[in-house]
């Protein structure tokens, strides 16, 4: 792979997001929110990536991952108006059948496209899959992370900005009501990720999203998760009870051990 084809794959992708703009004003927010988050997911990627020393190629293929990680969220909002996979299609498949399908990745070589393809399908899984592959793994795991970290800026502002101006899309349906469930304290204390099949209120979700940082694989992951501050102005939305004070300690606990020692 080489400057050439990423040049390429930028100038399609454009066309493409554009292929899916809407005259409505509040379901074209949806669109750019996903054309933003890609941009920032790019830039995440690269910050990672050259935190962990990666070469000059994997740098390029690191990017592209990035780049298409999410383009089958544009075909699933055009047909279902939802962003939530549950009750529509699992975008990362269809992010890979979209690549398939399109034919874009011809012009590399087979093992690259592989590589982009499997990163692609299997990156927003619960788990990271079965893959023996060891470069396929270390891309997966680095576009999981600079995923993460852009949707805790998206989820963020979706909490922070005035309801007339949120992205609907972005609204998992769940009940803004002060309560929370109580049996996710005891996957935050085993340091275990929280399933969407836990969720009953925003709170929950907000927890949820918080304990993505027990899924973050590498040092700069935790420097940016720092840096923004993310724990801090998620927790800032949440009950301040004893139980939730507790559990956001836990896991400031583990984000700064990760920091000092990897």
């Amino acid at each position: 792979m080489n400057n050439g084809n990423l040049r390429y794959f930028k100038d399609w992708f454009s066309d493409f997001c554009r292929s899916f703009y809407l005259d409505d004003e509040k379901e074209q927010r949806n669109i750019t929110l996903k054309e933003v988050h890609t941009g920032q997911v790019c830039e995440n990627t690269l910050y990672i990536a050259r935190g962990e020393a990666l070469d000059a190629g994997q740098m390029l293929i690191a990017e592209t991952i990035a780049l298409f990680h999410d383009i089958g969220r544009f075909p699933q909002y055009a047909r279902y108006k939802t962003f939530r996979d549950s009750i529509s299609v699992n975008h990362g498949l269809l992010g890979a059948t979209v690549l398939k399908e399109q034919k874009i990745l011809e012009r590399l070589p087979g093992q690259e496209q592989e590589v982009i393809i499997d990163s692609v399908k299997f990156h927003n899984a619960f788990a990271i899959a079965d893959i023996a592959d060891a470069e396929t793994l270390l891309f997966l795991k680095l576009i999981r992370d600079a995923d993460k970290l852009d949707i805790w800026r998206v989820f963020i502002e979706f909490y922070e900005s005035p309801e007339r101006e949120r992205p609907e899309a972005v609204s998992l349906g769940l009940p803004d009501v002060p309560s929370y469930s109580k049996e996710i304290f005891s996957r935050i204390r085993k340091k275990e990720v929280i399933s969407l099949t836990s969720m009953t209120t925003l709170n929950d979700f907000k927890l949820l999203q918080l304990s993505w940082i027990f899924d973050l694989n590498f040092r700069s992951s935790f420097t940016l998760l720092q840096e923004r501050d993310y724990i801090t102005r998620i927790a800032s939305t949440l009950p301040q009870t004893d139980e939730v004070l507790a559990a956001v300690a836990d896991m400031r606990s583990y984000a700064g051990e990760k920091l000092r020692h990897g």
